[in-house]
């Protein structure tokens, strides 16, 4: 548990508080604090929680990532009280993204705040630069055109039903709908979304905001619908993706 160490201080200092205001928030002695934080010691698992609870961050988080190398801004908010940590180097220090394939995404909505289930997905990186947590997801049916059935979306992640802007495009995961990508219009209360399918033979419905769990922004899509399902792997995709670079750069640009 290499990382504990540094991820309570990083913590701390990111919330603005001293070693005395968090021993005494975890019921403990500064000096005990100072021995973690210095890694002269190991939390015991009880207090462990204590500190997850306490920063709202998972445990897998707090013992496994690195948290001074990440944005605190990327962090990713699940329910009310949990955070992931979900940005991606790889060996080059490159930002990677997961890409949920259509098998996996049959598993998504039961998956997503699983860390297991997330490490088990297929990563790649873009021909551009990104700032946030991104996820590659697959598109079904025709109800969204031009993109057709087979098309990828990656999207930025979201964090909050007030950061969606009106008429723009999202993936959501939903309680009951579970993964759906549409134009979303919120209400004035902003308790109830309106998602709209940009072919207009499908009606637009209701989707309560309490029942999103994630939010994802749309940055740009990747057409496979011409590909035959064996050709559909991580080299095709980036090779979609270098093909259209100078596109996606003009569009992020306006």
């Amino acid at each position: 548990m290499v990382n504990i160490a540094s991820n309570i201080k990083v913590l701390r200092d990111l919330k603005k508080i001293s070693q005395e205001t968090l021993a005494y928030e975890l019921d403990i002695t500064r000096g005990r604090l100072g021995a973690y934080e210095e890694d002269r010691n190991e939390p015991p698992i009880e207090l462990l929680i204590k500190i997850a609870d306490f920063f709202h961050i998972s445990i897998d988080a707090l013992v496994r990532a690195d948290l001074r190398k990440t944005d605190p801004d990327a962090l990713m908010k699940v329910g009310k009280n949990r955070i992931l940590f979900p940005v991606l180097i790889n060996q080059d220090n490159n930002d990677c993204i997961e890409v949920v394939t259509v098998k996996a995404s049959a598993g998504y909505l039961n998956g997503y705040a699983d860390p297991e289930y997330i490490e088990k997905l297929p990563q790649m990186n873009l021909p551009f630069k990104i700032t946030g947590k991104h996820r590659t997801f697959p598109i079904k049916g025709d109800s969204m055109l031009p993109l057709k059935d087979g098309s990828y979306v990656v999207g930025k992640y979201v964090e909050s039903v007030s950061d969606i802007r009106n008429g723009n495009t999202y993936v959501l995961i939903t309680k009951d709908e579970g993964l759906v990508y549409k134009r979303v219009f919120k209400g004035n209360n902003q308790s109830i979304l309106e998602l709209h399918s940009d072919n207009k033979t499908y009606s637009p419905y209701p989707v309560k905001a309490k029942d999103v769990l994630e939010i994802w922004e749309f940055v740009c899509c990747i057409n496979m619908s011409d590909k035959k399902e064996e050709e559909i792997n991580m080299d095709s995709l980036m090779n979609m993706l270098k093909s259209m670079k100078v596109e996606i750069q003009s569009i992020r640009k306006s």
